[in-house]
């Protein structure tokens, strides 16, 4: 692992970026002061930049937030999220795990995501009693995966299967700590459970990411992210170079940089691999 301080540093060894959002850009709340200016050079530099999230939404959602957060649509080729990834699956059905699903769907998380039930092959349903599957996206910001037991265990005694559109446990909205769709999911496999994941990590959403970018930037791809569960890991499964921005969600852990060493010394982590850390996505 090398420590830098500016991508400007690194940007020579690669053609194409897979950006994390959520972390690496803003908090939820604004944009990160230096992080739209990096975008832009690497832009400038002829650098292929696609934003990869665990959002739990449509790509469609995704711009007119990042533009009221203050990240313009010229700063980016293309965006992929997990949302997107799961929708893509209800819709087509090519996938013979998707193609065996009922089309009555329960889904678990806030009003904002009704999208995800919309144009796919199936219809959601208000009662967990009336489902034939569990889309979880999150829960509300005044709410804990906790609040949701109830419900998750009635399905679990029902077996209904669960598609987590969110494999995140924890976000940082604006300095608090709120619960994803990866705590829902958490405590569901504890009841026994079964949950089929999409986004970071799980490869299916590299390769969508990937594919956004021109061919000639395919080549030499690395991927930025916050998340040493998430983000470091999935790049590792995809076999892309890692930057990691050590004042995201671990920002707690990294007041110094040896921290990071120290972390990853950890027997749970020992088999991530960090390629560059920097503190924040700056040119």
């Amino acid at each position: 692992m090398r420590l830098i301080q500016s991508l400007s540093e690194v940007a020579s060894e690669f053609d194409g970026f897979l950006v994390d959002i959520w972390g690496v850009l803003h908090d939820g709340h604004t944009a990160y002061a230096d992080a739209p200016a990096a975008l832009q050079e690497l832009r400038a530099a002829g650098k292929g930049v696609v934003l990869i999230s665990n959002a739990p939404r449509p790509i469609s959602e995704v711009p007119p937030v990042l533009r009221r957060l203050g990240i313009a649509d010229h700063l980016y080729d293309g965006i992929m999220t997990s949302g997107q990834v799961v929708w893509q699956n209800l819709a087509l059905r090519h996938d013979p795990w998707y193609r065996d699903l009922g089309e009555r769907i329960y889904l678990l998380g806030p009003m904002k995501d009704s999208q995800m039930v919309v144009g796919i092959q199936g219809h959601s349903v208000e009662s967990i009693d009336d489902a034939e599957v569990i889309l979880a996206t999150g829960v509300d910001f005044d709410e804990v995966a906790e609040d949701y037991r109830h419900i998750l265990v009635t399905a679990a005694g029902r077996n209904l299967p669960m598609i987590c559109a969110n494999p995140d446990r924890i976000v940082i909205h604006n300095g608090q700590r709120l619960e994803c769709a990866g705590m829902l999911a958490e405590i569901y496999e504890s009841l026994g459970g079964s949950v089929r994941y999409h986004g970071k990590p799980y490869p299916e959403i590299y390769d969508a990411a990937s594919g956004l970018l021109a061919p000639s930037q395919r080549h030499r791809i690395a991927a930025i992210g916050d998340s040493l569960s998430t983000d470091i890991r999935g790049a590792n499964q995809a076999g892309i170079p890692a930057i990691f921005i050590t004042s995201g969600i671990h920002a707690d852990e990294f007041t110094e940089p040896l921290m990071i060493e120290r972390l990853l010394n950890h027997p749970s982590l020992e088999s991530l691999k960090i390629d560059y850390a920097m503190p924040r996505l700056k040119w």
